[in-house]
């Protein structure tokens, strides 16, 4: 089987995913804009032939690229990277090298937000209000429809990047003023936590593995006011959460893929529809997962890749959590006061690339507990601040 994957070097655990595949008897290709004097030698190893672009923006040289492993391998059975970023690009190249997977016809659904609701409903979800407004009229009649506060966010954008909270009037002008050339949906701001059901889904549209996350606070807050934040991997995850996910998989129709789904848990205790992600959660989750469940997700997707099958399902005997630092605090336990406290519960720590410290820190520490008070009061000495 060839298996291409696209920028296999970034984010730095995903080289993972070309180990798993060739231990596994796939084919491994890749295709970046990395040099490869630069790649690490695990990934290097685990790759049959790699082809260096100058831009991973520039479609033509993506396409030669794959022409060039075609006409050295054979026919391409699996293309994928993993990100979101790239989902738009995944889809187009599967189009013209007819490899199997979501397909251009495919990403209205899964990138607009606007759309998603569409499909939320169908499956019986509650979802905020919500409705790009292309000009300062229709955001006004909006807002006069559903009250202030009020969400305004890319209808196609990734993560909390250009994502507002607008509380007043004068927020509201201030914002039309200086809003980005983007087209923008704006929601009803909905009160809550946010939570996630996350997994893997087989060829058949199967659920063969999930998890849950549960955060401090929204990432949306976190970017914006530059805040710390701390989450962790669910140990029992709520049926009525497991419903509304699986009803979402179905809806959607994701197969032979990750999902990462968020959703508002409200006051009267419901669920709300926010987001649907067509790849696994960001950040150091995927080894979260694994330290979970003391297993090897890289591997189960690779299994599922190849042979159709995953060898194991969750069994979440710990909780595990991430807790981010950000590099602008100060905090009152250093780095070698905090392992010296918490290390029976520390796993690994790491510094965090730049890309992703807005919303989860400049470093972070992954930590697991059968109990989830352990990991509670760890977060909170780890982020008090001086």
């Amino acid at each position: 089987m060839n298996v291409v994957f696209l920028s296999p070097h970034f984010p730095l655990n995903f080289y993972n995913f070309c180990v798993r595949l060739r231990e596994v008897g796939a084919n491994v290709l890749g295709i970046a804009d990395e040099p490869w004097g630069r790649l690490r030698p695990e990934l290097k190893s685990a790759l049959s032939e790699y082809f260096k672009v100058s831009d991973m923006h520039h479609y033509d040289e993506l396409v030669r690229g794959l022409g060039h492993l075609t006409f050295r391998h054979g026919k391409l059975d699996h293309l994928d990277s993993m990100s979101e970023y790239w989902l738009e690009t995944e889809a187009r190249l599967r189009e013209d090298f007819n490899i199997p997977g979501l397909r251009p016809a495919d990403m209205h659904r899964a990138k607009h937000k606007s759309e998603m609701k569409k499909v939320f409903r169908q499956a019986g979800l509650r979802a905020a209000r919500g409705r790009v407004c292309p000009d300062t009229d229709s955001v006004r009649a909006f807002v006069r429809e559903v009250g202030y506060p009020v969400v305004a966010k890319p209808d196609v954008g990734v993560g909390a990047a250009s994502t507002f909270k607008i509380a007043d009037e004068r927020e509201l002008s201030a914002f039309l003023a200086t809003r980005p050339p983007v087209e923008f949906i704006f929601e009803e701001y909905v009160a809550g936590a946010i939570v996630t059901y996350d997994g893997l889904v087989d060829r058949d549209g199967r659920i063969v593995f999930d998890a849950s996350l549960c955060y401090s606070r929204g990432i949306m807050e976190v970017v914006n006011e530059d805040s710390d934040i701390w989450y962790y991997t669910d140990r029992d995850i709520p049926s009525d959460l497991v419903a509304a996910g699986r009803a979402l998989v179905a809806a959607f129709g994701i197969r032979a893929r990750f999902f990462h789904f968020e959703l508002f848990r409200v006051a009267d205790g419901g669920l709300v529809a926010l987001e649907v992600n067509f790849r696994p959660p960001g950040g150091l989750t995927l080894d979260m997962w694994n330290y979970q469940n003391d297993m090897d997700i890289y591997r189960e997707w690779a299994n599922l890749v190849v042979r159709g099958r995953v060898e194991n399902a969750p069994s979440r005997p710990w909780y595990c959590a991430y807790v981010g630092r950000k590099a602008r605090f100060r905090y009152a336990l250093g780095l070698e006061e905090v392992l010296a406290r918490f290390g029976p519960l520390i796993v690994t720590h790491e510094r965090v690339d730049d890309v992703f410290s807005a919303a989860i820190g400049n470093y972070g520490f992954i930590l697991r507990s059968p109990e989830l008070a352990d990991l509670e009061e760890a977060a909170a000495a780890i982020h008090e601040q001086v």
